[in-house]
């Protein structure tokens, strides 16, 4: 996993419901050696940290930098990577060269808050605060990172981009 995974990590989190296991699995389906691994213990550290992610990308999208600067590195102090190097899984007998953020014996929670607090932090150093949003879909909200290059993503997906326009063009074609 390289530190751009790490951010899509932070946003997942942030974005998932997180109402029991199956959400917490399905926000790490990236990522099995976590998912499979989930329990009812790490979904209650996890929803605490989805919150504080939560708050971090408010102050993102708002650029609200002291306070951005202050709950990320709370989050870093919470939850500090460790880094480990690992070789396993690799094809023909030869190593898959990766670092993990934590401990591979330590829970799926201690590793994912680790890697959402550096993937979090990665994310602000490497695009600013500009390329922050959330949803602007109204019944949706999910945060996202604006990597197009104009910079003018307003929606999470297509989907909420489809659903307004044609909310708006069947407002335009009624009145």
């Amino acid at each position: 996993m390289d530190n751009a995974d790490y951010t899509q990590v932070a946003l997942r989190l942030a974005n998932a419901p997180l109402d029991d296991v199956d959400d917490l699995r399905a926000a790490l389906h990236d990522e099995p050696w976590w998912a499979d691994r989930a329990t009812t213990d790490d979904l209650v550290v996890l929803r605490a940290v989805a919150a504080q992610l939560r708050d971090a990308l408010d102050a993102a999208v708002h650029a609200h930098h002291d306070e951005l600067r202050h709950r990320v590195n709370h989050l870093l102090e919470s939850h500090p990577p460790r880094p480990r190097l690992s070789g396993h899984g690799g094809g023909d007998g030869l190593p898959n060269w990766h670092i993990h953020v934590a401990d591979v014996d330590a829970p799926p929670a201690t590793e994912v808050a680790a890697a959402a607090s550096w993937g979090l932090a990665y994310g602000v150093v490497r695009h600013g605060t500009e390329r922050w949003g959330r949803c602007h879909a109204e019944s949706c909200g999910t945060y996202f990172l604006d990597t197009s290059t104009n910079q003018a993503k307003r929606f999470c997906s297509p989907r909420c981009a489809n659903r307004v326009h044609v909310a708006a063009f069947r407002a335009r074609r009624r009145g």
